[in-house]
């Protein structure tokens, strides 16, 4: 896994060498640049090059053979013995085996070395070349030789000549550079003529083909030489003391003037062996490579270095760089975050990662017994330790004294950048964010890491305040940091949310007062605003309640005047000229069900509950008082129980009667004479009373006291009467309500949020004019006209009559229909109600529509059915009458004059809209 990583990291480097094939104005340069160093490391050369150099550029490598010049690429920098390796920041290593194609080996024991870098942009001007030239001296060759490089695996064997008795012979060799290229295959006096690999099987290729397959093979003065690159099709894998290796062996046929020599070739590099802690690397290699050793051996040496340069003892240790072996294993141990290694960060899934890489050697020397062959074997792996989760601290400084929400975030590696912080608002860059009044800030600390801080107070417009309690405020800072990491600008977030609490909520304030006939209630608002609801009584206020207590409000107060006998106060007293009333209001915080302020204000309202009339009349108004709670006032009665109230409502219960009737007694003192009764609870014949057992008695007494005089004299029979007295005519309220059914059930109705109503010409609207808070039976409702007008005043001009005199408008060439009620569980009285329905219309001029609404009026009378008195109570459209009651005005129709003996009542609804306008009645 890891050789292969290095693989593809060449291969990434050489995408941008094989980028610069337009060449332009080239400017040569020595290799005195301190950024470039090169030094020769056993049996390579290694050429640094700094970022300082190379950033900003992409980077192409020549090596230089003479005159000539031969552009590394991947596949051929692993056949000639070159590999390179960069980090993501631009520092470069560049190492080339001294046995390589293009060097120039003198006698296997001097070798030159030339490269060229170029340097280039994506749109260059011109190009920056560098040559590195380095002569280095290797003459401790080992029998064997084998490297293991990141892209390829090296072997190398010496050849002994005729004067030393063995059987290969290799000739003397005049023209070196020659021996030293790329074998040519059409010289075949001499050379590598072919070889066989074994894979494990064999596998015979002669020496063009294997070059075709990527391999490479020469000669030297000395030495034979093979090359291979990673998981070709000729290499094998291998597990040698449970680490992989990958194993290449080769037999190569040499011809030489004198015959031929065959020579067993055979290299095996690890792939893996590597153990992470969170400290520690641990690197495994076999301490008998099995495919290399038959037979006993001995290890003569042991080394290890870094970057391809050994180390010894005191530098291994100031690293905390360990070397040591066991029966199977040589083991080399490096800290984690040593110097010699890098960090990088990463993001997987957009979380924050980082690794360590390090590019150890271990070089040994042993020999097999018996025998004075010794091998070399080094091998330079580059090591990345997995991802290692590295998720950032964050450390809250927010001061609630001093309102200012202060994070650090961190810490970070040198590559990480703060691109943009998302508030609640948005996201703004690092520069908006400073415009806007925040203070971003990057701290970077001696060993290059790095940590963010970010300062905002607590009233910019991306903070989020909620009440957690009703005097403390809650203060919210959520942020998203987006980083990118450098120089892949791969992006990755880290979510914040910074909190803090303070007390610092001013509730609002309620005052109140009276005078004889209403409440007057002032809220001032406290700094959170109007952020409540206001109860009254035990009602929200809504729209029709804001309307009908007059409900007022500005920025910073409101207000309410409300009636001492609306539905939403509550009695307390009850005396005869006189009644306490009290409004409670609550101010009610909905999100989190919070009281923020009430108001109890009670008042004594002047009110006569009884009246005594000179005609022996007298009249009594019964009171529910707050403490009898479940009090119905229909159940209240006088002493006779048969005397019960005339009207009633859920408030109220009104008495009439004479003072010899209902049980009214009669006491005589002085010159006067005292009526008393009594209104309270009627009992069931079961003795059960209509109230909870718990609740107090209801209880109210009646007197009227009369003068004894010559002129004045009071009536009272101890017998029956045969009629009774008339009492004297009261005054009230009677309501009556007009609403559009959305069918002909009669169960839904248009409510007022639903008007303006849409409707088709022609499609049936069905009205209901209702008489409510009412169940008196002797009351009967009469429809006595209704008409339609083009505008919400009931006296604007056009209009159309729809009923007439009670009856329909003959003259309608749709004519009205009157519905029969009956009743059900919502009508008790069915004469308290009246359903009519007619045509959906427009009105016209000149057959042009004038306007594409309607609003239908009505006047109604109300009726006492035992009285045939007045004409307007026979019932409706009990006569109806032959002729056209239809007259004009202006375009269409005449509202008929009322009596003036009848209880009215005026009623409207609308605005009902045409939906094709186009339509004509």
């Amino acid at each position: 896994m890891w050789r292969l990583d290095n693989i593809l990291l060449w291969n990434l480097m050489a995408a941008v060498i094989v980028l610069g094939q337009a060449r332009p104005n080239t400017k040569l340069r020595s290799q005195s640049n301190s950024a470039l160093k090169s030094d020769c490391a056993g049996n390579l050369m290694r050429l640094s090059l700094d970022k300082a150099l190379a950033v900003g550029n992409q980077l192409e490598v020549e090596a230089i053979n003479g005159t000539q010049h031969f552009v590394l690429s991947p596949s051929l920098a692993t056949q000639c013995g070159y590999s390179m390796e960069s980090d993501p920041w631009g520092n470069t290593r560049i190492y080339t085996s001294l046995l390589g194609c293009y060097v120039d080996n003198r006698e296997d024991t001097t070798f030159n070395v030339g490269l060229r870098l170029r340097m280039y942009s994506q749109s260059p001007s011109e190009v920056v070349s560098h040559d590195v030239t380095q002569t280095c001296s290797y003459s401790r060759w080992a029998s064997r030789e084998i490297v293991c490089d990141r892209n390829y695996m090296e072997v190398s064997n010496y050849m002994a000549t005729p004067d030393a008795g063995t059987k290969g012979h290799t000739p003397d060799v005049k023209d070196d550079s020659k021996m030293n290229g790329l074998p040519d295959a059409t010289d075949k006096a001499h050379g590598i003529w072919k070889m066989t690999f074994y894979t494990p099987e064999p596998v015979t290729m002669v020496l063009t083909e294997a070059e075709q397959a990527g391999y490479g093979a020469m000669t030297t003065s000395t030495r034979i030489v093979m090359r291979s690159p990673y998981n070709t099709a000729e290499t094998y894998s291998e597990d040698v003391a449970g680490v992989p290796m990958e194993v290449f062996k080769v037999t190569t046929y040499y011809k030489a003037p004198h015959g031929l020599t065959i020579v067993n070739l055979a290299a095996a590099c690890p792939t893996g062996g590597v153990l992470f802690t969170e400290d520690m690397i641990s690197w495994h290699v076999p301490r008998r490579v099995t495919p290399l050793i038959d037979g006993s051996f001995k290890v003569l040496e042991m080394h290890m270095g870094i970057n391809g340069q050994r180390l010894d003892k005191s530098q291994m240790s100031a690293r905390g760089y360990t070397l040591s072996s066991t029966d199977f294993h040589i083991v080399i141990e490096l800290p984690v975050g040593s110097p010699d290694g890098y960090y990088k960060s990463h993001a997987p899934d957009y979380q924050y990662h980082v690794t360590y890489t390090v590019e150890p050697m271990l070089e040994m020397l042993w020999r097999v017994d018996k025998s004075q062959d010794d091998t070399r074997y080094k091998v330079l792996l580059p090591i990345t330790t997995p991802l290692m989760p590295r998720p950032p601290q964050v450390s809250d400084f927010t001061s609630a004294e001093d309102r200012l929400f202060s994070v650090h975030l961190g810490t970070f590696l040198h590559d990480v950048e703060l691109r943009n912080i998302t508030f609640s608002t948005g996201v703004l860059t690092v520069k908006e964010s400073i415009s806007k009044g925040f203070t971003v800030e990057e701290h970077t600390f001696p060993n290059g890491s790095k940590r963010f801080s970010l300062h905002v107070p607590f009233d910019a417009d991306v903070v989020l305040t909620h009440n957690t309690e009703p005097l403390v405020t809650a203060y919210t800072l959520p942020l998203v940091f987006g980083f990118i990491i450098l120089p892949e600008e791969i992006p990755f977030a880290e979510t914040v949310e910074l909190e803090a609490s303070l007390q610092d909520v001013v509730l609002p304030t309620l005052t109140g007062s009276c005078d004889n006939s209403h409440f007057y209630i002032s809220v001032k608002f406290g700094n959170q605003g109007k952020n409540f609801q206001t109860m009254v009584g035990v009602r929200e206020i809504t729209t029709d309640l804001a309307e009908l207590y007059n409900f007022q409000e500005n920025g910073t107060h409101c207000s309410l005047k409300v009636s001492y006998v609306a539905e939403d106060t509550v009695f307390e007293l009850v005396t005869s000229d006189s009644v306490r009333a009290r409004l409670d209001l609550l101010l009610w915080e909905p999100n989190n069900n919070w009281m923020l302020g009430d108001l109890s204000l009670a008042c004594n309202f002047p009110l006569t509950t009884t009246k005594c009339h000179p005609n022996g009349t007298v009249t009594a108004l019964a009171v529910k008082v707050e403490s009898v709670p479940n009090l119905t006032p229909n159940w209240l009665t006088l002493k006779d129980k048969s005397c019960t109230p005339i009207f009633s409502n859920s408030r109220f219960a009104h008495f009439m009667f004479n003072v010899d009737s209902c049980g009214t007694t009669r006491t005589f003192f002085d010159n006067y004479v005292l009526y008393e009764n009594e209104i309270g609870l009627n009992y069931n014949n079961k003795g059960t009373s209509y109230t909870s057992p718990v609740d107090p008695e209801y209880r109210q007494t009646i007197s009227c006291y009369y003068m004894v005089s010559d002129t004045q004299t009071v009536a009272f029979g101890y017998k029956p009467r045969s009629t009774e007295p008339a009492a004297e005519i009261g005054s009230g309220q009677l309501m009556v309500q007009m609403r559009l059914a959305q069918d002909s059930s009669y169960e839904l109705f248009y409510q007022a949020e639903d008007y303006p109503v849409v409707k088709y010409l022609k499609q049936s609207l069905y009205f209901e004019v209702a008489l409510t808070q009412s169940t008196d039976p002797n009351l009967d409702l009469i429809l006595e006209n209704c008409w339609a007008t083009l505008n919400e005043d009931r006296t604007s001009l056009p209009s159309w009559d729809i009923i007439v005199d009670k009856c329909e408008n003959h003259d309608d060439g749709y004519m009205t229909i009157f519905h029969h009620v009956v009743a059900d569980a919502r009508v008790t009285v069915p004469s308290h109600f009246k359903r009519f329905s007619l045509k959906m219309f427009t009105f016209t001029k000149d057959e042009e529509v004038l306007k594409d609404e309607i609003y239908v009026h009505c006047d109604a009378v109300i009726c006492d059915t035992n009285s045939k008195a007045d004409s307007a109570c026979s019932g409706q459209c009990v006569h109806p009458t032959s002729l056209s009651n239809s007259r004009y005005q202006g375009t269409k129709g005449v509202k008929r004059e009322r009596s003036a003996d009848s209880a009215h009542q005026k009623i409207s609804s609308g605005p009902i809209l045409l939906f094709n306008s186009q339509s004509s009645l």
